[in-house]
């Protein structure tokens, strides 16, 4: 038996803070129109016929959990230009040459355009996805599903 049962010493800690009801999202107080990748360079990347450049520059400028829908929307746009460009036999050159990071933002924008398919997308879609596995495992599915910053 405690011999000082009267003290509180071990209750210094708020266990309440760390209740699920009380969580509050970060907010973004930064410009929206400021974030993101450069359409201007991507565009003129994938122009140039360098769709794997384009992918990495529009991979490590993408903006995790913005809140405007139309900057989400136009980056989503964006992503399956670069995506749609690179040909099946180059994708597993391009995710050979992504780090673990943006391989996870590349599965999130995957998942996302599942979301919005539009005609013949939903098939490459499907190669990417499995090229991306391939490389980095079921670890990346799981990071992307249970993260909640969303592109």
């Amino acid at each position: 038996m405690a011999k000082n049962t009267s003290s509180n010493v071990f209750r210094t800690l708020d266990v309440d803070q760390y209740n699920e009801d009380n969580y509050k999202e970060d907010n973004d107080s930064t410009d929206p129109a400021a974030l993101g990748p450069n359409d201007t360079l991507i565009t003129s990347l994938l122009a140039a016929n360098k769709p794997v450049e384009a992918l990495t520059h529009l991979l490590s400028g993408a903006t995790l959990g913005i809140k405007d829908q139309a900057a989400r929307t136009a980056s989503l746009t964006l992503a399956m230009r670069v995506l749609m460009a690179i040909k099946a036999s180059q994708i597993d050159d391009a995710v050979a040459q992504l780090d673990n990071e943006n391989r996870d933002v590349l599965m999130k924008f995957i998942y996302r355009g599942f979301e919005v398919p539009n005609e013949g997308s939903s098939a490459h879609l499907l190669v990417w996805h499995e090229k991306v596995f391939t490389v980095s495992g079921v670890g990346s599915i799981v990071r992307v599903l249970t993260d909640k910053k969303r592109v």
